[in-house]
């Protein structure tokens, strides 16, 4: 599939899942493969307030607002901010003094989320079109660059983890959730794994995610497990596509996980805290 192609996939994807959403059911919709990737991600307090068709829309797979460590007065973008759910609980992190950026390609999806921003009533957030590939802010203007299980999506992950160095200031954070896999895996078995957690460009093996970072310029890398995912998980999903379960099982467990990758751009962050600092994975100089 051409970058084009995967392009078109994804847009198409999330503009039904907005469009779902609007016509009042969750993005998953009882749609196989939904649970148990997409579901208890937020706390009940962290959810509390928001409008409910920013929890519905929420096609994430992780909660990187939670793991980033967000403070009062810093500038975040989330990378493919879909209804908003992520945007608007940072914005409530970083207080009236910081702000929110959401970047979205999908015109369904911006439009939900602007709605959303609007019945929540939050001023510090801004909603911007534009792909991931290509963010749409200056060099050196953001603190923290989050993602919930988006960047897997890509076709061409190389430069949107160079625009994510680009757009964020001296000492500025990488930190987002994203599918990732560990170990080799069969080719086949990763096709059908991938399609049911929805990356339909593929997600990179945890130790190539590292190299790219690195390459990029960045440091103090870790990638943390957050979900595993297990073959039972998804027996209902791949029989329904005449796939062998039981015959691809061992190719299958612990090799597909949710994760929290982390980084850093080098340099001293003007805007977070003196002598704030979060786990030493992330905060390392």
């Amino acid at each position: 599939m051409s970058e084009t192609d995967v392009r078109l996939a994804v847009r198409e994807r999330y503009a039904e899942a907005a469009q779902s959403v609007r016509a009042g059911a969750s993005c998953c919709g009882g749609a196989k493969g939904c649970d148990p990737i997409t579901s208890d991600l937020y706390a009940e307090a962290e959810t509390h307030g928001l409008p409910e068709n920013a929890v519905l829309a929420s096609l994430g797979c992780g909660n990187p607002t939670a793991l980033a460590e967000l403070q009062e007065g810093e500038t975040v973008l989330d990378l493919g901010s879909g209804g908003g759910i992520d945007v608007l609980l940072s914005a409530r992190r970083v207080g009236p003094s910081g702000k929110a950026y959401g970047l979205d390609m999908t015109d369904d999806m911006l439009a939900l989320a602007r709605e959303n921003q609007r019945q929540a009533g939050t001023e510090n957030v801004e909603f911007l079109k534009g792909e991931i590939e290509a963010i749409p802010l200056p060099d050196d203007s953001v603190d923290v660059i989050i993602s919930n299980c988006v960047i897997n999506l890509s076709a061409d992950k190389d430069r949107v983890i160079r625009e994510a160095f680009r757009v964020l200031k001296p000492g500025g954070r990488f930190a987002v959730s994203d599918v990732v896999t560990r170990g080799a895996i069969p080719e086949q078995v990763r096709r059908d794994m991938l399609l049911w957690v929805g990356c339909i460009a593929g997600a990179l093996d945890e130790n190539e995610y590292r190299l790219k970072l690195a390459a990029a310029g960045f440091e103090a890398i870790g990638v943390e497990p957050t979900r595993i995912y297990k073959i039972d998980d998804a027996r209902e999903f791949l029989a329904s596509e005449g796939v062998d379960v039981d015959a691809i099982a061992p190719a299958v467990e612990g090799k597909f996980m949710s994760a929290f990758v982390r980084a850093k751009k080098p340099g001293q962050s003007p805007t977070r805290k003196a002598g704030a600092c979060c786990a030493p994975t992330c905060c390392e100089t």
